[in-house]
């Protein structure tokens, strides 16, 4: 029976997003969101007849450009981020909606050995032993991940051997052999191939990012972008969530 109920759940949310017109929505994501959005964008798309046109970028990069103006149709950001456009009017408060929520990992080479990182005092010596360490400068993970280092004071030692970003997946640089660790979400350690996840920050360390979704203010296709919304929330696209490394919701 509850595979039958779960069947027919999708089976309606998919009907009601045919409902909507054909149109292009323009989709603003956070990085952190780019392993679940990229696998079920196509899915989307088959089961309407919108087409999907989507920009990644470090959610607050994303803010700045809405808030000067930038035209999209969905956002889903940071929590802290939106909150922005909510105050700068520029989204639809009352479609805002949380899809997912994920910590901050720590990757390594595939086949490399993985330094302990279960404790605080753990965590800061692998970081201090370790030769190189990738992360993004301008997204939250890694503005965090140098704060959490300021509390422990190993700030300018971990700075001296960055290799950074402003924004994108610099589990790349480990996967290539540039950086010996890689700190970023773990959604996006995990959809980098050729890397071993270590495993999350501790809890005292970590960042629980909160991903949101919001229609824009000034959308031309504001059903077409709520019909986006809703598909986020089908059993479908929360298993997807799951094996991404995330919690829905």
């Amino acid at each position: 029976m509850a595979r039958i109920a779960v069947a027919l759940l999708f089976l309606f949310a998919a009907a009601t997003i045919k409902d909507a017109n054909g149109a292009e929505l323009k989709l603003m994501i956070t990085n952190g969101a780019k392993p679940i959005v990229a696998e079920i964008a196509s899915q989307f798309e088959r089961n309407t007849s919108h087409k999907l046109s989507i920009a990644y970028e470090g959610s607050p990069i994303l803010q700045e450009a809405i808030l000067r103006g930038d035209n999209f149709d969905v956002a889903l950001l940071i929590s802290s981020n939106m909150d922005a456009l909510v105050k700068g009017s520029r989204i639809e408060a009352a479609t805002r909606v949380n899809i997912a929520r994920s910590g901050l990992g720590v990757a390594v080479r595939a086949g490399q050995p993985k330094p302990d990182i279960s404790t605080v005092d753990a965590f800061k010596l692998a970081m201090l032993n370790a030769k190189s360490i990738a992360y993004v400068t301008s997204g939250a993970s890694g503005r965090h991940f140098i704060a959490a280092c300021e509390r422990l004071g190993i700030a300018e030692q971990v700075k001296a051997k960055g290799k950074t970003l402003p924004s994108g997946n610099v589990a790349e640089f480990v996967a290539n052999g540039e950086a010996e660790l890689a700190i970023q979400q773990m959604s996006e350690v995990l959809s980098v191939s050729g890397i071993d996840l270590v495993g999350p920050f501790p809890p005292d360390l970590d960042l629980i990012s909160q991903i949101t979704a919001a229609v824009s203010a000034n959308s031309k296709q504001p059903e077409a972008a709520k019909a986006f919304i809703k598909f986020l929330a089908t059993p479908e696209v929360t298993s997807v969530i799951r094996a991404k490394g995330m919690e829905p919701g």
